[in-house]
């Protein structure tokens, strides 16, 4: 699900059973690390993103995203770690999304640094409760915004609502992409839409994206969204892009490598749905361009993640397997 580089070429990878895995710079798979909390492993609940602290180099730190409770109560989870070997040690919970939910969908998850080391992480609506989305009072559907030691920082954009005071954006339905453009710093998520209306959002703190009172798709059986007021409403937010049909996107990242010169600072987006790696060129609000690198066929092609490596490559995260692009020779 998630995956992250270690200083000297290895990775660090989580699956969402539970397992949290060190893979060497030539590939080969170590075994599941020990101290990895215990998740709700269930639906699309489980192991979800990983991130490296700032100062990895001197602390070792990690963090963790993942479902966390049982079937009755549950919620994203933030959590952090010291990496020591093949195991996590010191495992400090930061936050627990709040209401806990019944539901195991869309969990958001996403993590992403800002310049200033505050962290974000994404939060899905549970599915059935996407009114929560609009509610401030509750971290459902939202970007939170969290410092290295769990607090919310005093500059997040509501914090004078006791409730609201982790909130940095709201109105989302299920983010699992967050990414940061190299060059402008301009921060983007990736968001699943319900049947279409996927979204590529240029996150601003504050502000409100609309879900589900406008939305560009409609309900699994081919309807007009419950509670939806069409595509616009004035105080909340456009995507920069959507597509229709779904495509289903989730993990993607910006490219600041060497080996493919004329693909520097495109956002890479990986597709579970349509099992495809799409490129696209950003500039803010606005899509320049957008292209298709591969199409799978199978669902062993749906794709989860696709990052940039110190290397220079690609690396692109399928459901068993990991794939290295490289420029063909």
């Amino acid at each position: 699900w998630g995956i992250a580089f270690l200083p000297g070429g290895e990775l660090l990878v989580t699956e969402r059973v539970g397992a949290l895995r060190r893979v060497s710079a030539d590939g080969i798979v170590g075994p599941a690390l020990s101290g990895v909390p215990p998740v709700f492993y269930a639906g699309q609940g489980g192991l979800l993103d990983v991130t490296l602290d700032p100062d990895f180099a001197t602390n070792q730190v990690l963090y963790l995203s993942y479902a966390h409770g049982d079937g009755a109560a549950n919620g994203t989870r933030l959590s952090r770690a010291r990496l020591e070997g093949q195991s996590l040690e010191a495992l400090e919970v930061l936050h627990t999304v709040a209401p806990t939910k019944d539901t195991p969908q869309h969990y958001g998850g996403a993590l992403a640094w800002l310049p200033d080391r505050t962290l974000l992480m994404t939060t899905g609506d549970g599915f059935v409760y996407r009114e929560a989305a609009q509610d401030r009072g509750n971290e459902l559907g939202k970007t939170l915004r969290i410092g290295r030691d769990g607090q919310p920082p005093a500059d997040n954009p509501f914090p004078a609502e006791p409730k609201s005071a982790a909130v940095y954006t709201y109105g989302h339905r299920n983010p699992q992409g967050l990414a940061m453009h190299p060059a402008t710093g301009d921060l983007y998520d990736l968001e699943h839409g319900p049947r279409g209306g996927d979204e590529v959002n240029l996150v601003l703190p504050g502000r409100n994206y609309g879900w589900p009172v406008i939305t560009w798709g409609m309900d699994y059986a081919g309807a007009p969204m419950a509670g939806s007021e069409g595509t616009t409403k004035e105080g909340m937010e456009q995507p920069v892009t959507y597509w229709l049909p779904s495509i289903a996107p989730c993990g993607a990242s910006f490219y600041s490598g060497d080996f493919f010169p004329h693909w520097k600072n495109s956002l890479f987006v990986a597709s579970l749905a349509a099992k495809e790696l799409r490129r696209l060129e950003l500039k803010g609000n606005k899509l320049v361009s957008q292209e298709v690198i591969f199409k799978g066929e199978t669902d062993s092609n749906r794709i989860r993640h696709v990052i940039g490596g110190p290397d220079g490559a690609l690396y692109v995260l399928f459901r068993e397997r990991i794939a290295r692009l490289t420029p063909a020779q």
